[in-house]
């Protein structure tokens, strides 16, 4: 790429009957979830409610599902800035969560951060046997979110959702399989055409007992969305945060300070 030219950054969306593909395009930061492909995500999900798909398949482009936030983009310096970006990431999540129609995660290579948190909100989550699984919030001085700390003990009990939260530990698909953080593993390179049988399958359902479950599974998580805008919003004014995005741009290792 040109050093002039504009990073791709993009949703793109393809349909197969009443299956739609939506792929994080985004190679530059290796689908990082920036603030306007998160929007873009957004709208693309918001039309498929009403347009008759019956089912979503969500993944990234050139084999990584997504290496978390866009630390570049994180430029947040108070805790009113902070709860103004959590409100509109809330949007999104909410409509994976609470949205009618069913969503299918197909994740080859990373699902870092708010990667794996993005394919925790889906309904159902493919990966191939070698994908990579882990978050490292702390180490920019902020805490999971995108629901990731509701969604990630339902899934794998509290006592591996501290372990991978505090230490950053690392799974494959295929040991994410073994303790439940995905449903269904696949050769590498063939997570997509899985997915996409599952979502074949989904998508010959009754889309209104589908859209109720939805419902049902999500009714509490209004209340941590809640706890994790007030104390995301605070972390993203901390010195900590600061320093721990400083830290990263500059390939070096942080000194947090504990403020």
């Amino acid at each position: 790429m040109d050093g002039n030219q504009t990073p791709r950054m993009r949703i793109n969306a393809e349909r197969e009957g009443d299956v739609l593909v939506l792929t994080l395009d985004y190679p530059a930061r290796r689908n990082a979830l920036a603030v306007p492909l998160r929007t873009e995500l957004e709208a693309a999900l918001e039309k498929a409610q009403s347009d008759g798909t019956r089912c979503i398949v969500l993944t990234g482009a050139e084999g990584i599902f997504s290496a978390g936030g866009d630390i570049s983009g994180m430029n947040v310096e108070t805790a009113l800035e902070g709860r103004e970006r959590m409100r509109r990431t809330h949007r999104l999540v909410r409509l994976m969560a609470r949205g009618n129609v069913p969503i299918i995660a197909a994740v080859e290579g990373w699902a870092a951060g708010a990667g794996c948190s993005l394919a925790l909100l889906c309904d159902h989550v493919v990966a191939a046997e070698d994908a990579k699984f882990v978050l490292g919030f702390h180490k920019i001085g902020l805490m999971a979110d995108l629901a990731l700390p509701m969604t990630l003990p339902a899934r794998i009990g509290l006592g591996r959702a501290r372990d991978m939260m505090l230490f950053h530990t690392q799974y494959t698909g295929a040991q994410a399989l073994n303790i439940g953080l995905v449903d269904a593993v696949a050769p590498k390179g063939q997570a997509l055409s899985a997915a996409m049988e599952k979502a074949r399958a989904l998508a010959a359902e009754a889309p209104l007992p589908i859209a109720y479950m939805k419902q049902w599974f999500s009714d509490e998580m209004e209340a941590a969305l809640a706890k994790e805008s007030d104390w995301q919003a605070a972390l993203f004014a901390t010195s900590d945060h600061k320093e721990g995005r400083e830290a990263f741009l500059g390939k070096r290792k942080p000194v947090f300070a504990g403020r």
